[in-house]
């Protein structure tokens, strides 16, 4: 029997980890439109950080011919090398534009370059994250068009949600159980018998490609909206003058509580998938409160930061105006390179506004990309910092902070906000 060929489109933080898991078993061919990016990866190195030097390297291949004669990883910006795949697996973006809007760009390019390549009986495996109904409304009808081929007569599609958590060591794909699912029953079959070759946790395997897709997006919702609760439970204690944090720890005792904890919410997924159901329950004439309150209460957190900061300084009789503040931390999250998405830019551009200098602080990010994305002169070096800040926002709880004497930077008075909690209580004038 011939062995499946697997062509993975996008290798970002999802496909890459993915196209690896696979290449132990599969001729794979990795598929990137950034030819920085494939040069990088044919060097073994990812930028990203997901995928260990060493590991990346068991895998690739120099070649395409390489994989006629065994499994392996060869990565290419060509989309002609991904023409005798069988099976396609899309991994892009799914973002929103400045309207908060389902952006299908990427999307729709990775349909557009697979129809043109699609034969008779090839398999198309969506992971990007989209509103239940996706994958045959908006991406299916590309492939028709482009291939010329009919939909489950020709060939046959799937949606299987990508379940990765940038910088986790630990939970990593094949550690982390797959919903799978086609569009006929035979094909949910393979395509779940295709992740279980690969997927130590193994699979779940969902009765529709509408169940899958739904079960995906909720899943980021839902994580959005505990987290808007306790982000409104940290203003309210605020007001109160109560600890979070000790409430927290305090509710936790209760066998049945689940602890989340306050903070920015950025990143790819939670911060962005929310949108994608509420846009298609608008469409469908329903009003999604909940979900839409919570994106707006967790959207609020970086601009209540950088306020609660300034108002931490007037009582400390610290002059705001042309006073230099240090924001640690631009990433979305804790020792992870990833700033996608990263909200803490609201806290920067917030804290610029009432006549702050403010210096960002990353050792994980990269210089370019920062620059690229927001537009800020990033300080990589703990040497390169200026000292003397009249106040400090502690917004990404990177372990190398908790190492830092980080009020040795600052001036005294000086007002200091542990956003994550990172330090002990009295370390800080305030933390969420």
């Amino acid at each position: 029997m011939k062995k499946d060929k697997i062509a993975i489109i996008g290798l970002g933080y999802v496909g890459l980890p993915l196209a690896v898991a696979f290449a132990r078993k599969f001729p794979v061919i990795g598929f990137d439109v950034n030819e920085t990016r494939v040069s990088q990866l044919r060097t073994a190195f990812d930028m990203t950080l997901e995928v260990e030097q060493d590991k990346l390297k068991e895998v690739l291949v120099s070649g395409p011919d390489d994989l006629k004669m065994k499994p392996g990883l060869y990565c290419t910006s060509e989309p002609d090398d991904i023409r005798e795949a069988n099976i396609f697996i899309v991994t892009v973006p799914t973002p929103v534009d400045a309207n908060r809007k389902p952006d299908f760009s990427y999307l729709y390019a990775a349909s557009t370059s697979v129809g043109k390549m699609l034969k008779q009986g090839d398999i198309v495996i969506y992971e990007s994250t989209v509103y239940p109904g996706a994958t045959e409304e908006e991406c299916v009808p590309i492939l028709e068009k482009e291939s010329g081929l009919k939909f489950n007569e020709d060939f046959f599609a799937g949606y299987s949600p990508e379940r990765i958590n940038p910088g986790d060591k630990e939970r990593t794909v094949e550690k982390i159980l797959k919903i799978t699912s086609g569009s006929t029953p035979e094909i949910a079959g393979k395509i779940d018998a295709l992740y279980n070759e690969v997927i130590d946790a193994g699979t779940y395997k969902a009765s529709s490609i509408k169940v899958a897709e739904a079960a995906k997006v909720i899943e980021n919702a839902q994580r959005d909206i505990n987290i808007a609760f306790v982000n409104e439970l940290s203003q309210i204690f605020n007001l109160m003058g109560i600890d979070t944090q000790e409430v927290l720890d305090a509710a936790d005792t209760k066998w049945n509580f689940v602890k989340y904890t306050p903070g920015l919410v950025g990143g790819h997924c939670i911060g962005v998938d929310p949108y994608y159901l509420a846009d298609k329950a608008i469409q469908l004439g329903y009003n999604p409160q909940i979900i839409l309150s919570g994106r707006r209460l967790n959207d609020s957190m970086g601009p209540f930061v950088a306020q609660q900061t300034v108002k931490l300084m007037i009582k400390k009789d610290i002059p705001v105006k042309g006073s230099k503040a240090l924001v640690m931390g631009i990433t979305f999250k804790e020792d992870c390179p990833d700033i996608r998405n990263s909200r803490v830019i609201d806290v920067v551009e917030e804290l610029k506004s009432f006549g702050l200098s403010v210096d960002v602080f990353d050792p994980w990010a990269s210089v370019g990309e920062v620059k690229k994305e927001y537009g800020l002169d990033l300080i990589t070096g703990e040497d390169s910092l200026s000292g003397g800040y009249q106040a400090i926002v502690l917004a990404v709880a990177h372990k190398e902070f908790k190492e830092m004497n980080i009020k040795a930077l600052a001036t005294d008075p000086h007002v200091l906000f542990d956003v994550k909690g990172l330090l002990p209580k009295e370390a800080s004038d305030m933390r969420l």
